[in-house]
């Protein structure tokens, strides 16, 4: 018999609900966009490495280099805000203050 969404969804309820340790391999709304986000990082930083290879100015492969660390920065709110939308919000419903200090603990490595 075939685990339904909503049974999934209970399921999960549960385990958050009993402190039960799990992981969360769903798919999210925003997933697409955050690997188109990340194949374009990829390729600024493909960029760079060419920069570098064939000796461009300092000064240009700096800028692409910011180019880089925006694009990352902006998927990264894009799976902050899913998972705000998403993960965390399962996990208030569910009293589950490990997720909460997880995702504090995230945000501190991520704002680095």
């Amino acid at each position: 018999m075939e685990n339904t969404n909503h049974e999934h969804e209970l399921d999960h309820a549960y385990m958050h609900a009993h402190g039960i340790s799990h992981t969360h391999h769903h798919v999210h709304a925003n997933q697409k966009a955050v690997i188109n986000r990340l194949a374009r990082a990829l390729g600024h930083l493909e960029k760079v490495k060419r920069m570098v290879e064939e000796g461009y100015d300092c000064s240009e492969v700096l800028v692409q280099l910011a180019a880089v660390r925006a694009a990352l920065d902006n998927t990264g709110k894009v799976i902050l805000q899913d998972h705000l939308r998403h993960c965390m919000v399962d996990a208030v419903a569910a009293g589950d203050e490990d997720a909460i200090n997880d995702l504090c603990q995230a945000i501190d490595k991520f704002m680095k």
